[in-house]
């Protein structure tokens, strides 16, 4: 299983996945499923891979290929991130084919960066090769195991969040995986881009047995139980339904 998680924000986009592939319990591998291309100055773009791992690692020797070879369409001769989405959902139906086909060998990919002149923006590809793209009030794409992180997500991210807060709200959001589903795990990595910047240098791999991650979900487990404790008992809320039936009753 795969988690991964791609957030859009005024500031710029954050990037965060596991490293975790299996074909059964007893077939777990490790493989990065962040890819990333560009030229500094001019464009940078990151993919995040989840599915079938033989169409992931194709649709990624494809790009690079289309980028050695100097090839007509690629990521680095396309002039907007919309068409550099069309062109990776179409090498994702074209890896696909080349398998066999079907739903066994379907692959979905984050994809997201900017180009020189335009905005940043983020897209979830389907394995059909159609595409959709973050808004205002969704400002975040997962692919993978995306149930158990989802709620950090959407209590914290907002467009106006800061880069740090987003990724932190990213390593939470990939713990809360993490604990309730082993199959997603690390190696996790996490790259955060500033818009304008058109550099992507600030990467980070967190191991197994990073002290950061331990005193990352050490520190979230005890505030949450703080927070827990900190709730009214249920008596409160007996209690404050039984005042407000009666101020009904009265005015009635």
């Amino acid at each position: 299983m795969t988690y991964c998680v791609a957030i859009k924000l005024n500031a710029g986009l954050v990037f965060l996945s596991d490293s975790r592939t299996n074909a059964g319990v007893d077939q777990i591998s490790t493989y990065s499923k962040m890819h990333t291309f560009g030229l500094d100055g001019a464009r940078q773009f990151c993919l995040l891979t989840s599915g079938n791992l033989a169409t992931a690692q194709g649709i990624v020797a494809q790009i690079r290929h289309d980028i050695d070879h100097g090839m007509p369409l690629s990521l680095m001769t396309l002039s907007s991130m919309d068409e550099a989405a069309d062109y990776i959902g179409q090498l994702s139906v074209m890896q696909q084919k080349k398998a066999g086909g079907g739903i066994d060998f379907e692959a979905s990919v984050l994809f997201g960066g900017q180009i020189l002149g335009s905005a940043p923006d983020v897209f979830l590809i389907y394995p059909q090769g159609n595409h959709i793209a973050t808004s205002r009030t969704t400002p975040f794409l997962q692919i993978g195991e995306s149930k158990y992180g989802k709620p950090i997500l959407d209590r914290i991210l907002k467009p106006d969040t800061a880069l740090h807060t987003a990724v932190l709200c990213g390593l939470v959001s990939m713990d809360s995986t993490m604990r309730s589903n082993v199959t997603v795990g690390p190696p996790i990595e996490v790259l955060a881009y500033k818009t304008d910047s058109l550099e992507m240098h600030n990467r980070l791999i967190l191991e197994e047995d990073s002290d950061y991650l331990r005193e990352l979900k050490r520190n979230w487990d005890e505030r949450l139980k703080d927070a827990f404790r900190s709730l009214p008992p249920p008596a409160w809320a007996t209690m404050w339904d039984q005042a407000d039936g009666e101020a009904a009753a009265q005015q009635r």
